[in-house]
């Protein structure tokens, strides 16, 4: 079994209206269940905006924090599942049934090696 992250992303400064999200909210709730129920789930959540950000970089030696995001886009990752399926079809299929329940574009990303 391979893991995979699913990355949401979604864009800055819309927010939909709460009759919308209680409804994707309720329908990724039992995407998540379907996931547990196969064995496939590992862990997952939403991300607070990206002003909420701080990046840390080595500078001459030291540790040094700035607030914001490392990068300014249109987008940012809005949240993550990580998955434990067989293949990457298999993770496909879960990222495709999340972007038709969000509406929203979902990157899949293998971890290197198995675990």
């Amino acid at each position: 079994m391979k893991q995979y992250a699913l990355y949401m992303y979604q864009p800055v400064g819309v927010v939909p209206p709460p009759e919308f999200l209680e409804k994707v909210m309720q329908e990724i709730r039992e995407l998540r269940r379907e996931l547990e129920y196969e064995e496939a789930y590992v862990f997952g959540g939403g991300l607070e905006p990206p002003d909420a950000s701080t990046v840390v970089r080595a500078v001459g030696g030291q540790a040094i924090a700035t607030d914001g995001p490392y990068a300014d886009g249109k987008e940012f990752l809005g949240g993550m599942t990580v998955i434990k399926v067989p293949s990457l079809d298999e993770a496909l299929e879960w990222a495709g049934r999340y972007a038709l329940v969000t509406g929203l574009p979902i990157e899949v990303r293998p971890f290197q090696g198995d675990f």
